[in-house]
Parts: C-alpha cells; sequence; structure tokens
C-alpha cells in the first residue's frame, strides 16, 4: 500500500494555472487474442488518499449500478469501490495486478479499480485541450486532454461519476426578490446544467461559460461594453461564480484577473471545487476570492451569490 500526499494542492503557486495529476491507465481488450491496448487517464492529486491493490471482489447481485464492485474496510472507513473501466465502457481484462485509487472530494471517500498507475505530472491548465476539439464523441466525465507525445492523458471529472450515486435532495432555494447577472464558469456540462437551473430559480440571469478563459473573455467584453456606454460594470454583470479546476485557465487565474483589474475587482466572486482544504481556501482568499463553496453545497451558491450581492451594493 501506498500513500499520496494530499497537501502537494491543485496550484504550486497561487495564480500560475498549474496543478499536479495521477496518471493511471486502464487496458483494453479490443480482439480477444491480441494484446490489450493501454487507455491513459489523469486525475488531481490533491484528490487522491491512497494507491491499494485490488482486493479482488465480486459485485453483488443488488448492485445500484453495474461499476459497482462492493465495499472495502480502510482504516476506519468503509468505502465503495467502483469500476472505471465499467463506467467508460472498456473491456478491461481483471488481473491480480489491478489497483484500486482511493480518492477523498465531495465529502465522500471511493474506490476506483482501475489497471495501474504510472506517474505524477505538473502541467499548466492552458496545456489542457478541452476534448470536444479531439474526440468527437467525449463523454462528459471528460474534461480535457494533456498531450505526451505518444499519448494523449484524459482528465476524468469523477464528481460527474458519482453524482449517478447521489439522489436529489429537492431542496428549496432561496430566491432574490430582483434579478441579478451571474457570470458562471465551469467545464461539465452536467455541473452548468444545475447552476443554470439553480440560479434561474432564484431569479437570476445567468450566462454560461467553458472555462475561466472564456469568461474572461466575456466579462472584458462587458467591461468594454459599459465603458463605451458610460455605465457600470454592473448593469451587465452582478457577480462571478467558478469552478476551479477547468482547462485553459483554472478558477483560481480568472479570480486574480477580476479582482487585479480596477473596474472589475468590485464583483464578488464564489468559487467552489469538490476539495476546498485549508490549504485551497487559502489560495482563494490571496487572489480575493469572496467565498468558497465546496460542490455538495452548491445549492447554497443563490442564496450566498445574493447576500454577497447586496452586502455590495449596499
Amino acid at each position: 500500500m501506498s500513500k499520496l500526499a494530499t497537501d502537494t494542492g491543485i496550484l504550486l503557486e497561487t495564480g500560475t494555472n498549474e496543478l499536479e495529476i495521477l496518471e493511471f491507465y486502464i487496458n483494453e481488450t479490443i480482439k480477444e487474442g491480441h494484446p490489450p491496448v493501454k487507455n491513459h487517464f489523469g486525475i488531481n492529486v490533491a484528490k487522491v488518499m491512497q494507491v491499494i491493490e485490488t482486493p479482488n471482489l465480486e459485485p453483488p447481485e443488488s448492485a445500484p449500478h453495474p461499476s459497482f464492485m462492493g465495499t472495502i474496510p480502510l482504516r476506519d472507513l468503509i468505502l465503495p469501490v467502483l469500476d472505471l473501466s465499467v463506467w467508460l465502457e472498456l473491456n478491461m481484462p481483471k488481473t491480480e495486478r489491478d489497483i484500486v485509487i482511493v480518492t477523498e472530494f465531495s465529502k465522500s471517500v471511493t474506490g476506483f479499480l482501475v489497471s495501474g498507475v504510472t506517474e505524477i505530472h505538473r502541467v499548466g491548465w492552458g496545456e489542457v485541450i478541452p476534448p470536444s476539439s479531439v474526440i468527437s464523441q467525449s463523454t462528459d466525465s471528460i474534461i480535457g486532454l494533456v498531450d505526451k507525445g505518444d499519448h494523449f492523458i484524459q482528465l476524468l471529472d469523477l464528481e460527474t461519476i458519482l453524482t449517478q450515486f447521489e439522489p436529489d435532495d429537492g431542496i428549496a432555494l432561496k430566491r432574490s426578490d430582483r434579478e441579478y447577472k451571474v457570470l458562471v464558469a465551469d467545464d461539465s456540462a452536467t455541473i452548468r446544467t444545475m447552476l443554470q437551473q439553480n440560479l434561474t430559480s432564484a431569479n437570476f440571469k445567468p450566462t454560461i461559460t467553458n472555462n475561466g478563459s472564456e469568461a474572461l473573455k466575456t466579462i472584458m467584453g462587458y467591461k468594454a461594453m459599459a465603458e463605451e456606454a458610460g455605465k457600470d460594470i454592473t448593469e451587465y454583470v452582478d457577480i462571478v461564480v467558478s469552478d476551479i479546476e477547468m482547462p485553459l485557465m483554472d478558477g483560481f487565474s480568472l479570480t486574480k484577473n477580476i479582482k487585479q483589474d480596477p473596474v472589475l475587482k468590485k464583483l464578488p466572486v464564489i468559487l467552489y471545487s469538490s476539495i476546498i482544504t485549508n490549504e485551497l481556501r487559502h489560495k482563494g482568499d490571496s487572489v480575493g476570492a469572496d467565498m468558497q463553496i465546496t460542490k455538495p453545497d452548491l445549492h447554497t451558491i443563490p442564496e450566498v451569490a445574493i447576500k454577497l450581492i447586496e452586502g455590495t451594493h449596499a
């Protein structure tokens, strides 16, 4: 059993638009009698607790999902193990050398069965290629690709996978008395849809972007229009809500650009991630984020946004 430090951080320095990823692979049998093909994937090192040997589980007949293999004890926890190849529709041959990557994020600990791990890479979000530009039929669980020359590393959005196991809580959302304009940045279509629905229900008018780079371009466009019309920036946008981990530009760098701009700095910024550790919270504070929220608490964003906007306007 090997342990991976979770305090290496998404960013090596605040606002440098960098992260560390653990590269792993899933073998796929394309044709019987031929050697399996390696599919390379990556996840944020900060989400990884441990890498352990396969527990050789047999999926129970009453499994809630075909990928569910059962549970295992780890320290004082009982955690579910999911066969990642089932989610990704890969015909993975099971061997005694398979491993389980134990992750901790979104207030849950989960094991993911894969064929093996390779190494840890430091990459810049600017190097992460949006999947739509490379993969014609991309799944929402692939948020980007990193070109390593002889192969691509596909970055996985494990939160999208886990949402299939989480029931809809049906939480009542606070509604604003007046319509506010919000700019949202997130690379996950699932999260974008959820935020758009929640914010619209709370009387917000959302503008949805796919990453920090697109969001910054959009808000700079608002700034130019405001200056040309002699209006305040809040005539075009009242608040920015952004994921932290995104291709091209992460949420920290987006926030840093906004807060360093003399016109845009008055706008409140809410950052969210599946992992808000003390270290990451400090980094969010250092770039000027007004609030930081974990993804399991995304339903609180409309209420938090209303308080921040009305506090700023007051």
